[in-house]
């Protein structure tokens, strides 16, 4: 996998940009991703992000649209907002979890 340097952090990726490694994920480094792709991260963003984080190691995958609104009580249109275009793949990106499944 190739590395990345985000910031400070030397990250492994995949070819689109994901991180590879569930532990080299930090806070700061959600805040440098989310700039790269133009979201200024606020409270809203965190609980969305924060949710994927503690949801994905019991899962195995990362969660859907659904679960995250469902669970985490975001409606899926204020995922739209607060990640517009592909909320889905953008949340996982932030987040420093595999792209979802059915993202193109």
């Amino acid at each position: 996998m190739p590395v990345l340097t985000i910031g400070t952090a030397d990250v492994h990726v995949d070819a689109e940009g994901f991180l590879t490694e569930y532990d080299e994920w930090t806070e700061p480094l959600a805040a440098q991703l989310a700039a790269q792709i133009g979201i200024e991260l606020t409270d809203e963003h965190w609980k969305a992000i924060r949710f994927l984080r503690s949801d994905y190691p019991t899962h195995g995958e990362t969660a859907t649209l659904r679960r995250v609104s469902t669970l985490a009580g975001i409606p899926i249109k204020q995922l739209f907002v607060l990640f517009p275009g592909k909320p889905a793949k953008k949340m996982a990106y932030v987040a420093g979890l595999p792209k979802p499944r059915g993202c193109v």
